[in-house]
């Protein structure tokens, strides 16, 4: 294909203006759509990756997953077409930073922070799960934070509806070996219990400032998810955050909360000594109830007709627009 480059025009609508990530099978860029005056973010696939069958069949599953779902913890696909020969999705420009990257900088979270980045993350994933998509890579690079920790899940490049075929052969795995569910490892269906589980690796290692589970190979890690015993917590986590982690982490996903509204439940009864200032924990002015999370629905996502939708397509890395972080209050930048 040609080579892209700022002011390339896509679909005759979508102008590019800036490279915003780079990874192995594609480029996100900022561009902008002209037909709505609205910016939005353009994912790409490389060359390679578009002539590879797998990877497009990824790529669309993301624009057809993905495009179903309205919710606000979830970043929304709103197109899906070709130029040249090679696929591109428009999706939600989502100013922030992924959480690898807060991880990156200031290695750990406080409680009450990662609580709240929690909860977001519940909410996205129940509304998913509800229209019967299980995303199968949640882990930090697919969260993006935004000001006041709001969250938006983003690549659904391997994740299945409860409709679709399998992706890989049979004994093959799709995600991210470090956040990988044991049942995935081992080849079963994704349920929503795997995506639980990432969020339990996710946990503790934002309370530790490591993974439980590292070798010298993704094929490694996946057998230690499987086997290994979980690293016992340090005395520092508080014992409701310990509870959920250890929950979370359960090798049998029968074990594990029942649901991401479950645990986001269970999120929400953590208590602190200090009064909070989190806009996530005050009562809507003039209406709702304490806790409830002020412009985050918890109702079901809305699913959008596929006929509806633009054409359906893989995951590269998270459509994002660095800005400034914001760092929390109680919590040093860290930055070097």
């Amino acid at each position: 294909m040609n080579e892209l480059r700022p002011g390339t025009t896509l679909g005759g609508r979508y102008v590019l203006r800036s490279v915003l990530a780079i990874g192995g099978m594609g480029e996100v860029w900022r561009g902008a759509d002209s037909e709505l005056d609205r910016e939005v973010a353009v994912k790409v696939l490389k060359d390679g990756a578009a002539k590879n069958e797998t990877f497009l069949k990824r790529f669309r599953n993301e624009a057809k997953n993905a495009a179903g779902l309205r919710h606000p913890n979830i970043a929304q696909v709103y197109d899906y077409g070709e130029f040249d020969g090679t696929p591109y999705l428009i999706m939600e420009l989502v100013e922030g930073e992924p959480l690898s990257t807060i991880l990156e900088r200031e290695r750990t979270l406080n409680e009450r922070r990662l609580v709240t980045i929690l909860r977001h993350t519940c909410n996205g994933l129940q509304a998913a799960h509800e229209a019967g998509v299980m995303h199968r890579d949640i882990k930090p690079g697919n969260l993006l934070v935004q000001e006041n920790d709001l969250l938006k899940i983003t690549d659904f490049g391997v994740s299945r509806g409860m409709d679709q075929t399998r992706l890989t052969a049979t004994g093959m795995v799709m995600g991210t070996a470090q956040y990988l569910a044991p049942e995935l490892a081992l080849g079963k269906a994704a349920t929503p219990a795997s995506d639980l589980y990432a969020l339990g690796i996710i946990a503790y290692e934002s309370v530790i400032g490591r993974r439980p589970f590292t070798a010298a190979s993704a094929v490694d890690i996946a057998i230690a998810q499987v086997n290994d015993s979980v690293p016992p917590l340090p005395a520092t986590v508080s014992k409701p955050m310990a509870h959920i982690i250890t929950n979370l982490l359960e090798k049998n996903p029968r074990k594990r909360f029942k649901s991401a509204a479950e645990l986001e439940q269970h999120l929400a009864g953590i208590s602190f000594s200090e009064p909070s200032l989190d806009p996530l924990d005050q009562p809507a002015s003039g209406s709702g109830q304490a806790g409830e999370m002020p412009g985050v629905s918890t109702a079901p996502a809305t699913v959008v007709p596929s006929e509806q939708r633009s054409a359906p397509t893989r995951a590269m890395p998270p459509s994002i627009a660095p800005k400034s972080y914001r760092p929390h209050p109680d919590k040093p930048t860290g930055r070097r």
